[in-house]
């Protein structure tokens, strides 16, 4: 996952900070080190975190942190909204034509994912605009470019103009412009041809086709995996064709994420969106809020909420609520809300959004197999419609048929069926608004420290707030019928 070892060395650098009564300037120098090497070993610019590092250092050093009652928290206040203003402040839209067509050009180097992120994005349109997309396929060079387009246009339902690879991309363009305006398509997303690296030809035909269109959007995608390299590009990018945004790719990979952190300041352009995975849907707005409470190991609550309103049915939601909190919770509820997280994403990345839990020991070098949730499907459905019903009468009988008849050891079989019960367990105090089930979990100390309680604490009270409107919400549909 990006960040993770910046994640840990920031972290570090706070915890040293908070363990101390008194910040002095010598900490305060000792931390700036830090939190500089961190950003440098994160492949940041070197330019960009030497301007990062002094700016947090001037509004660190005032009088007025160093002698308040509790200077490390002011101090990682600071960090948090310098890394916040680094990666651009705010989340930013998509530009928008006062008529349709709205036109979208992807442009980029070969192999950071302009085709599956011009499908991810138009997948994206299609959900939640209501929009009628459509492609046009530009990249005449690269084999089988055309192909792939058309199976990535296959999975979202989404049509593709194309004329083969003996047609110059630019009068490609024109004709599809024409059937976008005969169809009346909301938006054209035009899927340019790349190169292993800048040259004059590629950026020769990419202005030729912005003359043509003049496109709402030209779309820079970046595989955020090159590291230094990416801020070279964009800012190669930028100055031929005056980009008006950046998609980072590969950001759930083994990238070290200085990219993200680079490119708004280098190019002055926006980031606007990050894919973090290989599904269709794994396509995220970028908030640099967000960002940087998850690079500081604060979690991400409101990504993950969005999350979870996208993939869960509040209704069932509440049913389930309801039956955690009465320990009622048995195995088909289990099943069924298995189904819906794993529509989330990867179950640790999931975890990792969580307050506190970016860093803590037991989830450090988390790595689910998806085929374990397979195993532990079959597990369930082994069982008899009773024995889902009733979690309390697993009997040592009962779990050797399991066993066999899922063909998974019984050894798994009872680590499954323990899991189950203490995740019950804790989720009834979760839901009551006790975490002591959580703290016993991480030795009586919540993961995060002081920050990580708090932020748990706020995730509880809007869970109560959340309840209640669910209930309201239920008696009028109730009222209603």
């Amino acid at each position: 996952m990006a960040f993770e070892g910046l994640t840990d060395r920031l972290q570090k650098a706070m915890e040293k900070l908070r363990r101390k009564p008194k910040v002095t300037e010598a900490d305060l120098r000792e931390t700036m080190r830090e939190i500089r090497l961190a950003l440098l070993e994160a492949d940041v610019n070197f330019k960009v975190v030497k301007d990062f590092v002094k700016t947090v250092r001037e509004k660190a050093a005032g009088a007025e942190v160093l002698k308040g009652l509790n200077p490390a928290q002011q101090i990682v206040k600071i960090v948090n909204d310098e890394l916040t203003k680094l990666m651009g402040e705010e989340a930013v839209p998509l530009n928008k034509a006062p008529h349709i067509p709205t036109v979208i050009m992807m442009v980029g180097l070969q192999g950071a994912g302009k085709t599956t992120t011009a499908g991810k994005l138009a997948l994206r349109l299609k959900n939640e605009n209501h929009a009628r997309p459509m492609f046009i396929a530009a990249d005449v060079y690269r084999p089988a470019a055309i192909t792939q387009l058309q199976q990535v246009a296959d999975q979202i339902d989404v049509p593709v103009f194309e004329k083969g690879t003996d047609v110059d991309p630019v009068e490609i363009v024109r004709e599809g412009m024409e059937v976008a305006q005969k169809n009346h398509n909301d938006y054209v997303i035009i899927d340019t041809a790349g190169r292993l690296q800048i040259d004059e030809q590629l950026m020769d035909e990419l202005a030729n086709i912005k003359e043509l269109v003049n496109p709402n959007e030209i779309l820079l995608v970046i595989d955020s995996m090159t590291g230094q390299n990416a801020v070279n590009t964009a800012q190669g990018f930028d100055d031929k064709l005056d980009i008006t945004g950046v998609i980072l790719t590969k950001l759930d990979g083994d990238t070290r994420g200085g990219a993200a952190m680079s490119i708004r300041a280098v190019t002055g352009k926006p980031i606007k969106f990050v894919g973090e995975g290989e599904k269709m849907e794994d396509l995220d707005v970028f908030h640099p809020d967000r960002m940087a409470s998850r690079i500081l190991g604060m979690g991400d609550m409101m990504t993950l909420i969005e999350k979870a309103q996208k993939n869960f049915d509040e209704e069932q939601a509440q049913e389930t609520m309801d039956k955690m909190r009465e320990n009622t919770f048995d195995y088909n509820d289990f099943l069924a809300q298995m189904d819906q997280v794993t529509k989330m994403g990867p179950l640790e990345n999931i975890i990792k959004m969580m307050p506190g839990m970016a860093n803590t020991p037991a989830l450090k070098n988390l790595n689910l197999d998806p085929k374990q949730f397979a195993h532990i499907r079959a597990i369930v459905l082994s069982m008899t419609p009773e024995e889902r019903e009733n979690p309390d009468i697993m009997n040592p009988s009962r779990r050797r048929r399991l066993a066999a008849g899922a063909g998974r050891p019984i050894v798994e079989v009872n680590r499954m069926i323990k899991q189950f019960n203490q995740t019950r367990k804790m989720m009834k105090q979760v839901t009551n608004g006790n975490f002591n089930g959580m703290q016993n979990m991480f030795g009586g100390q919540m993961p995060g420290g002081k920050m990580g309680q708090m932020a748990m604490n706020r995730m509880a009270r809007k869970m109560k707030k959340d309840k209640q409107k669910r209930i309201k919400k239920l008696r009028k549909l109730r009222k209603k019928k």
